[in-house]
């Protein structure tokens, strides 16, 4: 019987797949559990140089099971706890592991599952994707990192429009202002979303972890701090295999090899 989530690497890529399509792979706290494990698998294991966030059906994720949110209103649970047990450590570990995370966003990402995406590195939508904040409809606030990445890659202004309203927004307007960084056809999403991340699991791996840092750091920092710890990172970067190999390909007029060290 498969889980809820699956987890998977082949040519370097660990592909994580949501995997509760009946249900639009929306959130159950079981589910949550399977996510946080395999998000920090994948972080800790070092034959994925390159991790795929993707979910089986016609959706990415719609976000918490609200059938499982209901009953929990009706026993007086509330939320449970999940905002602090379970998606703030899933989307810290997403946004923090040091090697790159793409979404492969093949339809609905709404609520905490297009915070999920929004957490990734890079977006790839397919154009039947819908991205929807969702959290206002039923009386929320926003979770799961939305506050934090959304307003980052729309502004302030337009993160505040999405959140406050919750339209949807389809794959071209996604890409129009930002939320994601290519769509392709459906049945291109796949095949695109592989080849995007084999491509970064050959890179240097040490060195985009730096830039993922780099950009973290300099997000809630003033100039002087962004700059030191640019130096630290650059030092960190060229004590690496990769960085010395590269080096000596380029002079000899050849193409690196990346050992991901």
């Amino acid at each position: 019987m498969p889980g809820t989530v699956l987890y998977d690497v082949t040519d370097g890529v660990g592909t994580i797949t949501l995997n509760r399509p009946d249900a639009m792979n929306s959130l159950t706290a079981e589910m949550k559990e399977a996510l946080r494990a395999a998000v920090e698998r994948a972080a800790a294991d070092a034959s994925a140089r390159a991790v795929i966030l993707t979910g089986a059906g016609r959706a990415f994720c719609a976000g918490q099971d609200l059938r499982e949110h209901g009953d929990n209103l009706a026993a007086g649970r509330g939320l449970d706890g999940t905002v602090r047990r379970h998606y703030n450590p899933i989307v810290l570990a997403l946004a923090g592991m040091p090697k790159p995370v793409v979404a492969a966003v093949n339809g609905v990402a709404a609520g905490a599952g297009a915070s999920l995406a929004f957490a990734c590195d890079l977006v790839v939508a397919s154009d039947k994707a819908r991205f929807a904040t969702a959290f206002t409809g039923i009386g929320l606030a926003p979770d799961s990192g939305m506050s934090w990445t959304l307003q980052r890659l729309v502004g302030r202004a337009k993160a505040a429009e999405l959140l406050l309203l919750g339209e949807p927004v389809k794959a071209p307007e996604a890409l129009e202002l930002g939320l994601v960084g290519r769509v392709v056809p459906a049945d291109e999403l796949a095949s695109a979303s592989v080849e995007l991340a084999r491509r970064l699991a050959a890179g240097p791996t040490v060195s985009y972890g730096a830039v993922k840092a780099a950009l973290d750091h300099a997000a809630t920092s003033d100039l002087a701090s962004a700059l030191e710890k640019e130096a630290v990172l650059q030092d960190l970067c060229e004590k690496t295999t990769d960085h010395h190999n590269a080096t000596e390909a380029f002079l000899k007029k050849e193409q690196p090899v990346f050992e991901g060290r």
